[in-house]
């Protein structure tokens, strides 16, 4: 019964899709979410504490990730001149460069999707998609009255 639910099928998609870019992440000694914080980093910096919300990332996973980004020579961190509490962070020459390449991997794998499934349906899996999170963000799965 399980490969008939929308969740499973939903988990199943996201698990491959997840193990597709990690493999591709680590022929260049990444991962999926170094790949993801780097495309979501601004040019002009992005306070730390934006980045998860923006992401949808938990926060002691962003830590590990930018710490671990930190630690690869991707990102820098600067105390934001505006706010003296927040901290900025932005890519290095490095981090540019693997922006690039991650960025390129997302368009081939968009790509790929687009050559292989109809206009019509990826339109159908935008609607649907979007209904599903609309049901879940105005809580009427589980509290119906």
């Amino acid at each position: 019964m399980t490969e008939k639910t929308i969740d499973h099928v939903l988990r199943a998609t996201w698990q491959a899709v997840a193990k597709s870019y990690n493999e591709e992440a680590g022929k260049y000694g990444a991962t999926m979410a170094i790949a993801f914080t780097l495309l979501n980093i601004d040019k002009d910096g992005t306070a730390s504490t934006a980045l998860g919300p923006k992401m949808g990332m938990e926060a002691t996973s962003l830590s590990r990730t930018l710490k671990n980004m930190e630690d690869k020579g991707l990102i820098y961190r600067k105390r934001n001149p505006d706010d003296g509490r927040s901290v900025l962070v932005f890519l290095t020459e490095y981090g540019i460069e693997m922006r690039n390449i991650s960025k390129e991997k997302v368009l081939i794998f968009n790509e790929s999707i687009y050559n292989n499934i109809s206009a019509e349906k990826i339109a159908h899996f935008h609607e649907v998609s979007n209904i599903i999170v609309d049901l879940i963000q105005q809580r009427k799965i589980f509290n119906k009255k």
